[in-house]
């Protein structure tokens, strides 16, 4: 499964982005995607999920009510629509596959064995 994204760019605080990650291809054995993020210095850390065949979805606290992750099945793509941005969330985005299948497990960074290449959110303050 090879993941792409692409979205990310230079936004002012209080703005919007929305990234978008396709997969190659998509086997009977991917159960959730993810979206993380790792800002200079610090350790990637979770985002959000997204169970592929029911649209369950799970947000880190820092980006509940803010973030929203969709898919378009048929593209065998997810999104990501980031509102009310703040500089506290300039990172690198990662989107990632996984096919385990424990919700609390799909927080965690050793449930993703396929991930993208990342790309750069910077938001101004």
């Amino acid at each position: 499964v090879r993941l792409v994204e692409s979205g990310g760019g230079l936004v002012q605080a209080g703005g919007s982005l929305k990234l978008s990650c396709a997969a190659s291809e998509f086997t009977s054995s991917t159960y959730a995607m993810a979206w993380f993020r790792q800002a200079p210095g610090k350790e990637r850390e979770f985002v959000t999920f997204i169970i592929w065949s029911t649209g369950t979805t799970y947000y880190a606290d820092s980006v509940k009510g803010r973030f929203t992750i969709s898919t378009d099945n048929p593209k065998n793509t997810i999104f990501l629509q980031m509102d009310n941005l703040n500089p506290e969330d300039t990172a690198v985005y990662y989107c990632a596959a996984s096919s385990v299948r424990t919700d609390l497990l799909l927080r965690t960074l050793k449930a993703y064995v396929y991930w993208g290449q990342g790309t750069q959110v910077t938001v101004s303050s």
